[in-house]
């Protein structure tokens, strides 16, 4: 398995422990490597996770960090969807805190983890809402 899908798995089950017991929200069954759309999606609230474009940083002495992209893709439906879709996000930004070291094929770990951006579709989907957190994973290239 790649790294880049080593970590995007690591996250995903980081995010399976929203499971409404010590978050608000509840999406342990409904939390995905992959990708999916809006009209694609069944099961709410889903989120899916998918790695997009990496960098490299070249050090001296043979060090590389590596800037791997991932895009998390959240959806809602409901009575009021855009205030379930804000909870949602707020446990998956406290998630992502919690866990900016992360642990991935075994022994290896993430130096860094941080937020890009938070968006949403501002109510234009309705009775549907769907954000996006857009983060970089910062980890060293071996």
């Amino acid at each position: 398995m790649s790294v880049r899908s080593s970590i995007t798995n690591a996250l995903v089950e980081k995010l399976k422990t929203i499971d409404g017991t010590s978050y608000t929200s509840n999406i342990s069954n409904t939390t995905y490597a992959l990708t999916k759309f809006w009209d694609e999606v069944f099961d709410f609230p889903s989120v899916y996770i998918t790695p997009g474009p990496e960098s490299r940083e070249y050090l001296p002495g043979g060090f590389k960090w590596s800037y791997l992209n991932l895009s998390i893709k959240v959806y809602t439906k409901g009575e009021d969807p855009i205030n379930e879709l804000e909870v949602l996000l707020g446990d998956i930004e406290t998630v992502i805190d919690l866990n900016r070291v992360l642990t991935y094929d075994t022994n290896k770990e993430t130096t860094d983890i941080y937020i890009n951006s938070i968006v949403t579709d501002e109510g234009l989907l309705l009775p549907y809402a769907v954000g996006e957190v857009s983060i970089t994973v910062r980890y060293q290239v071996l």
